[in-house]
């Protein structure tokens, strides 16, 4: 990872993390956290978080793609979700010392303010709307990620290729032409099922007309017949 130097407060103006704050608290108190906070930027594939760590920062994710990773007792690795910036990631225990229960990794580069976890307790502490609104902002990417686990837990493979499909246009990439970040390897790891059932998948919605794929970029043709798939997979 390399330290970037610090922003002004002037280059930070768009930054959605920084307008919620301000809206709950002092100009002196934002300073004191805006000076308490460090910015890193990391390459593909450098961890943000780890899994079992202790945790002194939440983080909000200013630019980028990142993954986050479960690993069980057994070594196999699962991909909870996958979101992109700007997000508020790693936040949801602010107010407990859990060790964090999955890695966050960065799939591409990807840019993060680190937020001294106790300056912002304070500040929470002393601000029920901060706090509520804090709890709010951190949540909306577990709920994604629990929705997602539900849903693909009750479907078939091509159900699940369909519908992270749909999830990585909608959700990630904001587009149904897009060249994903994300290996084979990755996208079995998040649908939960085999790298040959991924592969084969993906040539099986190319050859019907679903999608167009070419390397790493996917297109979608037939977003109806997609969804479709999706609901009945």
């Amino acid at each position: 990872m390399i330290s970037l130097n610090k922003p002004s407060l002037d280059k930070c103006d768009l930054c959605l993390f920084k307008q919620m704050v301000r809206q709950y608290v002092s100009e002196e108190d934002f300073q004191l956290l805006y000076h308490s906070t460090i910015q890193l930027r990391y390459k593909k594939g450098e961890n943000i978080l780890k899994q079992g760590s202790q945790f002194s920062h939440i983080i909000f994710l200013s630019k980028g793609i990142v993954k986050f990773n479960y690993e069980n007792e057994f070594g196999k690795n699962f991909i909870l979700t996958i979101v992109n910036s700007p997000k508020l990631i790693g936040g949801i225990n602010v107010f407990n010392d859990a060790t964090n229960m999955f890695s966050i990794v960065a799939i591409e580069e990807s840019v993060a303010c680190l937020i001294d976890i106790n300056v912002l307790k304070n500040l929470a502490l002393k601000n029920s709307l901060l706090t509520m609104k804090l709890i709010e902002y951190a949540s909306s990417t577990f709920k994604d990620s629990i929705l997602n686990f539900i849903s693909l837990a009750h479907k078939q493979v091509n159900g699940r290729v369909a519908e992270l499909i749909i999830y990585l246009s909608e959700k990630v990439y904001k587009e149904k032409d897009f060249a994903m970040s994300l290996t084979r390897k990755e996208l079995a790891e998040f649908a939960g099922c085999s790298q040959e059932n991924i592969i084969h998948t993906l040539k099986r919605f190319h050859k019907e007309g679903v999608i167009n794929t070419d390397g790493k970029r996917i297109k979608i043709l037939d977003f109806k017949r997609l969804l479709e798939i999706s609901k009945v997979g």
